[in-house]
């Protein structure tokens, strides 16, 4: 897919995203997801990202959980050149 002017790879996306996931917990947290999604038979892909952190996002029970999932979500949506 190209989006204003650069190639768009999924694949080599999702990977960057895991690579700018700082902490261990991020990347946890991203692994549980991702297995969660694959276990389900569905696409890995950011939407299907999106909607599990949206739905972690939805059900934390703290203030920290909701930064966490926030940080997160604000990864999947940097843009990359």
């Amino acid at each position: 897919m190209q989006q204003d002017g650069y190639t768009f790879d999924s694949s080599a996306a999702i990977a960057q995203y895991f690579t700018k996931a700082a902490l261990p917990t991020q990347q946890e947290t991203l692994g549980e997801i991702v297995v969660d999604i694959l276990k389900t038979g569905r696409h890995l892909n950011r939407k299907n990202l999106c909607t599990k952190l949206l739905v972690r996002l939805e059900q934390a029970t703290c203030s920290e959980e909701e930064e966490h999932y926030q940080a997160l979500i604000g990864l999947l949506f940097e843009r990359q050149s």
